[in-house]
């Protein structure tokens, strides 16, 4: 049942139908009114970490399973969008199966900087791989927005990484203005490969917000090479801002060129990756 539930899903994303500002409404509605919280945890009043796992309705009816965890007063929220499949394994408990992605395992340093996070697993265990450049997609990252200005008022910021960088273009470029402060890019692929599409299909010229594109040097996946940084960066044209940092270092443990523990996933030089980013959105607070 589970796989033709995924079955379904994926043909209604790619299907493309334009949804009205009635439904998109009640769907928002809907959103508010029937989330289902999960694990609840908290640290101290002086450092309180609040962290829960939330099932909210997707626009397209499964449910979307987060995680958000938060310091006690947050500067900023970070939807934090992983590459691969988008697999990650979240249990209503709280633990996590895939925990390896560069925004998974990181997620405590972001909020020992003050930063909430949220961190979604894909629907319904759907493979995301040739659909995060969709605009049924863009509209999953949208409800994730939306969702982040409810937790926290605060400013909100997406971040993808590798295969996750294409959600984060394609739902920055089709964010409602004023709803996001800025989109960061990391290790994006930028050359077409079994997924079947790049950052470059998710509509780069429709983001109008600050944007920083990370690179690391060696890197070496074959279809996030450092060199495209500069290409990637050029085609957010319409962006009032866009900067391209390159980093080096890092460490394989992975067995794949493109796997999270290696200079792919930043492995080993996550605290200066997050000081980067950190910095950069310090910078774009308003």
């Amino acid at each position: 049942m589970k796989s033709l539930r995924s079955s379904v899903f994926a043909f209604t994303l790619r299907a493309a139908l334009p949804i009205t500002s009635l439904v998109k409404a009640m769907v928002f509605a809907h959103l508010l009114t029937t989330v289902s919280t999960g694990l609840v945890r908290a640290q101290g009043q002086a450092g309180r970490t609040d962290e829960r796992v939330i099932d909210i309705p997707s626009p397209f009816g499964a449910d979307q399973r987060v995680l958000f965890v938060a310091p006690s007063k947050p500067r900023a929220v970070i939807v934090m969008l992983p590459g691969g499949s988008g697999d990650i394994g979240l249990s209503n408990g709280g633990e996590i199966r895939h925990d390896d992605n560069f925004v998974v395992r990181t997620r405590t340093q972001w909020v020992a900087k003050g930063y909430a996070v949220v961190i979604p697993d894909t629907i319904d265990g759907l493979n995301l791989r040739g659909l995060r450049s969709s605009p049924r997609y863009a509209r999953v990252v949208e409800s994730l927005i939306e969702f982040a200005h409810d937790q926290v008022g605060a400013p909100v910021f997406l971040l993808g990484t590798s295969q996750g960088s294409i959600a984060a273009m394609n739902g920055a470029a089709h964010a409602p203005s004023g709803t996001l402060a800025g989109l960061i890019l990391t290790e994006s692929v930028a050359v077409m490969g079994g997924s079947h599409e790049t950052v470059f299909d998710a509509d780069p010229q429709g983001v109008r917000v600050p944007a920083l594109v990370l690179a690391n040097q060696d890197d070496r996946c074959d279809v996030a090479p450092p060199a495209m940084a500069p290409k990637i960066a050029a085609a957010i044209s319409r962006s009032p801002e866009v900067k391209a940092v390159t980093v080096s270092g890092g460490l394989s443990r992975s067995d794949r060129e493109c796997g999270s523990l290696s200079p792919h996933g930043y492995y080993g030089i996550e605290d200066k990756v997050i000081t980067i980013i950190s910095d950069w959105m310090q910078d774009h607070l308003h």
